[in-house]
């Protein structure tokens, strides 16, 4: 059975390799710093099972410290010259985005189809992980594919990780911190402080309100976590459980698959969601960061407002 275990080996040892040609660099503004960082990062994916907790925490709080003394920084990476990447764009054509779309197709496919896999008695797949194993099984078909349309060899393509997390830095820890945060504001009574706070101030009794304030605070929360996964437990103890489901007596199907949709908006209007704003831009090279989200906060908006009115139609029907 392939468990979650070599997944997290595969993308630890990815960070090590990453780490070592760093270190090698002797261009690089900030190599010590920058190596120690995603060393310690790859070391804790691992070997994180085995580490005592004192240890990965002292770790972990070392990679804080590299990262606010300003010990990272980006490093002078080879461009390919002009004229092999005009040649190569005009061989591969419109199939450079075959690696692009194989690899949320085959995802899908691998999770519909895990169970239901030919197997002797064992599953194939870790059915505690499945999305986890099917989406790491389709980045290394996607990866694969990839080099053997540009011809380019699987070490190329940890070159082009370094230079991502060197462009993106820290952030690149973001979403995982983000998606921790809220489950730590849910264990510590967030919501419940918000449900108190809100039925104090609010006339929550009202449903559209109701409905209103959490569209809202799942796009407002999404925009602070970073993460809708994060924000999604909070509302929902706060303000959809007991005020939607439990006060309007709301459909709670329909309340979190368009609540997590309204944290989505929230996604794309913040910096905080370094996967969806930041790493784009870091991989285009724009010279405004937030260029992503400028350009996704209309729809954002324009999604946000339709939110609300379908959760308010389809939620009471």
């Amino acid at each position: 059975m392939l468990q979650a275990q070599y997944l997290y080996w595969l993308v630890g040892g990815i960070l090590l390799l990453a780490a070592g040609m760093t270190l090698r660099d002797k261009r690089h503004p900030r190599r010590l710093g920058s190596a120690a960082f995603w060393g310690l990062f790859g070391l804790l994916f691992v070997a994180g099972d085995w580490l005592p907790a004192e240890l990965a925490g002292a770790m972990v709080l070392a990679m804080v410290l590299l990262a606010g003394l300003g010990r990272l920084a980006p490093g002078r990476h080879d461009a390919l010259p002009a004229e092999r990447l005009q040649e190569s764009l005009r061989r591969l054509g419109n199939r450079i985005f075959l690696p692009s779309l194989l690899l949320p197709l085959l995802t899908i496919a691998l999770s519909l189809l895990a169970r239901s896999l030919p197997s002797s008695g064992v599953p194939l797949l870790d059915p505690k992980n499945i999305t986890v194993m099917a989406l790491g099984i389709a980045c290394l078909a996607s990866t694969a594919l990839a080099c053997r349309l540009t011809r380019e060899t699987p070490l190329q393509a940890v070159r082009e990780t370094r230079r991502l997390l060197d462009n993106v830095g820290w952030a690149f820890l973001l979403p995982q911190v983000l998606a921790l945060l809220g489950l730590l504001f849910a264990d510590a009574g967030v919501g419940k402080a918000i449900a108190h706070l809100s039925a104090h101030y609010l006339p929550l009794d009202i449903r559209w309100l109701a409905v209103l304030t959490y569209v809202l605070g799942m796009a407002l929360f999404t925009v602070i976590m970073g993460n809708a996964f994060a924000a999604f437990p909070v509302m929902t103890a706060g303000i959809g459980l007991p005020f939607l489901v439990g006060a309007h007596h709301g459909d709670p199907a329909v309340m979190a698959a368009i609540g997590m949709f309204s944290g989505y908006c929230g996604t794309l209007m913040t910096p905080m969601a370094a996967n969806f704003n930041i790493v784009p831009a870091a991989l285009l090279e724009l010279p405004d960061r937030n260029a992503v989200i400028k350009a996704q906060f209309p729809t954002a908006l324009a999604l946000l407002a339709v939110n609300a009115v379908l959760l308010d139609w389809l939620m009471f029907r």
